[in-house]
C-alpha cells in the first residue's frame, strides 16, 4: 500500500501516515484524514494532536469526509482548503474555454495554477471529472461545431478551433460529432442516421445513431414527432429506421436501454455525444457520477461542480439534456425533496427513480 492510487489521486497508506506524522504541507489538497473518536477531519499539515493510527481514516476530498459524517477541523479548516482548490480549478477551466484555440500543455496550465503538473492533473479530474486535456479537447470541439453550423469552411473551422491537422479532428469527429466535420456542417449531408422506435414501459421512445454512436434519445408523443425532432438536428442526413440502415449496434443498444427503463438492468454504458457549453458538460458529467438509486438536489449539483450559487443555471443545464436517462437528470430533485422539473414528464421521473431504488435493495 506504499504506492500511489491513480484512480483516487491519493498517495499510498504509508505515505499518508508519514505525511500526517510530519505535518507535511506538500500533501495538503491531496487527501484529508478523519479521526473516528473525535468525528473531525483535518489537512495533513494540521497541528492538532496526532491520533492513534487505528482511529484514522483517509479520504480523497473534504466532501467525502463530510459524507462519512465527519466535521471539518476548526484549526486547519480543510473544507475551506478544498473549496479554494475547486475555485482555482473552475478559474482554470474558464481560462481554457477562453483560449481553447491555443496550445495548452499540462505544464503551462500547472504554472498558471501554481501547482505541479501531477497535482493539477489529479485535482482537475477530482473537481470536474475529466483531465485538463479532455476538457481542452471538448472546448475545441465546441468551437469547431459552432463554426461549422455558422457556415465556415471545414478547413477554416478546424484552424479556428486550434487543431494541428485535419486528420486529428476527423479522428475525434467520429467520436464527438457522430460524423465527419464536413458532413456535420452540411446538416448531416452524406450521413446515414439510423433510428429505433419503441413503445416502452415509459412511453414512446426514439434512439438514433450513426455507425459511431448514439446522437439522440428522446421520449415523445409518437414516432413521427420524434423523427421530426431528430431531423431538426441533422436536416440533410439520410434518416432511416434501423432495419434499413447499416448500423447493427443500435438495436442492441436499444434493447439494453429498454431493459434499464423497465427496471430489469442497470443503466447501459453506451457511447454518448455530450457536446454543450462548458457549464452544461460539468453538470452532465456530475450527473453521470451519481450512483443508481441515489438522488441529489439542484443545490448539491451546483456545489458539486464548484458553482454553489448557480442553482438556477444548474437546473437549466439539466433541462437542456437531450439524451434521456443515459444522462440521468432524473436523479436531481428540489431542495425540499420535490420532483422539480423533467422535460419528459414528472411521472416518468418518478417511475425511473422508483425502479432504480428497487434494484438497489434487491
Amino acid at each position: 500500500m506504499s504506492g500511489d492510487h491513480p484512480d483516487s489521486g491519493m498517495p499510498g497508506l504509508r505515505t499518508m501516515r508519514k505525511a500526517i506524522a510530519t505535518r507535511d504541507r506538500r500533501f495538503d489538497g491531496r487527501f484529508v484524514y478523519g479521526v473516528v473518536t473525535t468525528g473531525v477531519f483535518c489537512r495533513p499539515s494540521c497541528a492538532s494532536r496526532l491520533a492513534k493510527p487505528e482511529n484514522v481514516r483517509f479520504f480523497a476530498t473534504a466532501a467525502q469526509a463530510q459524507a462519512a459524517a465527519l466535521r471539518p477541523c476548526k484549526r486547519c479548516d480543510p473544507a475551506a482548503a478544498d473549496s479554494r482548490s475547486s475555485l482555482r480549478i473552475q478559474s482554470l477551466a474558464e481560462f481554457i474555454d477562453r483560449h481553447a484555440d491555443e496550445p495548452l500543455s499540462l505544464g503551462n496550465l500547472a504554472r498558471r495554477a501554481h501547482w505541479s503538473p501531477a497535482h493539477l492533473q489529479r485535482t482537475f479530474k477530482t473537481v470536474l471529472g475529466v483531465s485538463p486535456k479532455a476538457y481542452h479537447d471538448a472546448a475545441r470541439l465546441r468551437l469547431l461545431k459552432g463554426s461549422l453550423k455558422a457556415g465556415k469552411s471545414v478547413l477554416a473551422a478546424i484552424d479556428g478551433a486550434g487543431f494541428q491537422s485535419s486528420s486529428r479532428v476527423y479522428a475525434r469527429g467520429t467520436r464527438n460529432l457522430g460524423m465527419t466535420p464536413s458532413a456535420y456542417r452540411a446538416g448531416g449531408t452524406g450521413e446515414t442516421i439510423s433510428y429505433a422506435f419503441r413503445e416502452t414501459a415509459l412511453g414512446p421512445l426514439l434512439m438514433a445513431a450513426t455507425d459511431r454512436g448514439v446522437c439522440f434519445a428522446q421520449f415523445g408523443s409518437g414516432e413521427m414527432a420524434l423523427v421530426a425532432q431528430l431531423q431538426t438536428e441533422f436536416p440533410h442526413a439520410s434518416v432511416a429506421a434501423s432495419g434499413n440502415a447499416k448500423s447493427t449496434a443500435l438495436d442492441d443498444w436499444m434493447r439494453a436501454f429498454e431493459k434499464h427503463i423497465a427496471g430489469h438492468a442497470p443503466r447501459p454504458g453506451l457511447p454518448l455525444d455530450m457536446l454543450g457549453t462548458a457549464f452544461q458538460i460539468r453538470v452532465w458529467r456530475f450527473l453521470l457520477a451519481i450512483p443508481e438509486g441515489d438522488v441529489v438536489s439542484y443545490a448539491e449539483v451546483a456545489k458539486g461542480i464548484g458553482k454553489p450559487t448557480a442553482v438556477r443555471a444548474t437546473a437549466s443545464a439539466c433541462a437542456g439534456n437531450r439524451i434521456a436517462v443515459l444522462v440521468p437528470c432524473h436523479r436531481v430533485l428540489r431542495s425540499d425533496g420535490g420532483l422539480g422539473g423533467y422535460r419528459w414528464g414528472l411521472e416518468r421521473k418518478r417511475l425511473l427513480i422508483a425502479a432504480e431504488r428497487r434494484r438497489g435493495v434487491e
